[in-house]
């Protein structure tokens, strides 16, 4: 572990643009340490490697920057720096070409983590897209793989809501400091997330949102994970570029098929036919990492109609949504007692609602019914 007395030079060097990990270790392997370096006079920095431009930016931001200031920061925030030099530092993350200096963590990185998968996909989620993340996560974290994302809105967002609602662990990595959640609407996810897995950032404290940082902010999260999952995507969706990183990081990709009909599924069904692995459920995910599937082996629940109007319901359901108005068509019930069932059947865990008054069976709950209903018939 890099002692604190060191630790507060690798933060302050880490606020200077264009000081990244290959300038660092130059620094360091020339002076002996950062606290020589960050003392040091412009010309012995030109001794140790540094170009001008880089030189002119240490002596003109280097007097705006406590050392000590930067370390009081952390701890007000509650945020532990994990330098590559570290021993828990992601060992995934390690071997890509470009991996970070330094995490800014914020929560707690386990050593089950390394078993973990980055889920990504568009902000604009369709449906079907919060559907099939749903359905395919709750499975991943189930069986002890922690679930890696970027707190976007859209299938960031239902990928860390459904890992927390399961019991498992999910970690989101940012594109700016861990002081500033982005987007702000995901505040209280973020609390959950630092609650029951970790925020990180290679960004210091203060680093605003922009633009260019999520691209840099992808690489992380397709390097310290076995592979990356996308479920929906545009065609210039950023959710592509994480799988572009991880092409070249040497990592799997997989990605959800969907209709040629929707601009949401134009990036993923392109992925496939690149090669991607084509993902119909968490099965085809955890045999392609060979990873076992230990906490559950996808076990139907066991789930008994109260009466013959919850039975009617449930056999006019599908995996596929449903509107309420069709429900009523079908069934014949009337919207009163159809709308009071459908929440109960919602409260026992048997259908969902997806948003628009749509609704579907839950996860595993179709099979089992039917099998059901058949043997008592």
């Amino acid at each position: 572990m890099v002692n604190p007395d060191e630790l507060k030079y690798w933060v302050s060097l880490s606020r200077i643009p264009g000081i990244g990990r290959v300038k660092i270790s130059h620094l360091k392997e020339h002076f002996g340490s950062l606290k020589c370096a960050w003392k040091a006079q412009s010309s012995e920095l030109k001794e140790a490697g540094l170009d001008s431009s880089s030189i002119n930016r240490v002596a003109s931001l280097r007097p705006r920057i406590s050392p000590d200031a930067e370390m009081e920061k952390l701890i007000r925030y509650k945020v532990e720096v994990i330098t590559c030099e570290d021993s828990n530092y992601p060992p995934q993350l390690r071997e890509i070409y470009d991996y970070p200096p330094m995490l800014y963590v914020r929560g707690r990185l386990l050593p089950q983590d390394e078993c973990c998968l980055a889920v990504v996909g568009t902000r604009r989620a369709t449906i079907y897209g919060r559907q099939v993340t749903e359905e395919i996560v709750a499975d991943l974290a189930q069986n002890n793989i922690t679930i890696v994302s970027g707190l976007a809105r859209g299938i960031d967002t239902a990928a860390h809501r459904t890992a927390l609602e399961v019991g498992g662990r999910t970690l989101a990595v940012f594109g700016c400091g861990l002081d500033i959640v982005y987007p702000a609407e995901n505040a209280k996810l973020a609390r959950q997330v630092m609650e029951c897995g970790a925020l990180i950032s290679e960004y210091p404290l203060g680093t605003r949102p922009k633009g260019e940082n999520f691209p840099r902010r992808n690489r992380i999260m397709s390097g310290m994970s076995l592979g990356v999952l996308v479920i929906e995507a545009g065609e210039r969706s950023g959710a592509l570029l994480t799988a572009y990183h991880a092409l070249e990081q040497n990592r799997e990709v997989f990605a959800i098929p969907g209709s040629i009909l929707s601009p949401a599924s134009k990036g993923t069904n392109h992925l496939i036919q690149e090669g991607a692995k084509l993902v119909q459920n968490c099965a085809d995910i955890l045999e392609e990492l060979n990873v076992t599937m230990i906490a559950q082996q996808l076990e139907m629940k066991e789930f008994l109609p109260a009466d013959q109007t919850e039975s009617l319901i449930l056999n006019q359901l599908t995996t596929e949504p449903t509107h309420v108005d069709e429900l009523c068509r079908r069934s014949g019930l009337p919207m009163a007692t159809l709308n009071s069932t459908l929440a109960m059947l919602e409260l026992k865990g048997a259908v969902k609602q997806l948003g628009g008054m749509n609704y579907v069976l839950a996860r595993g709950v179709k099979e089992e019914y039917h099998a059901k209903e058949i043997s008592h018939s």
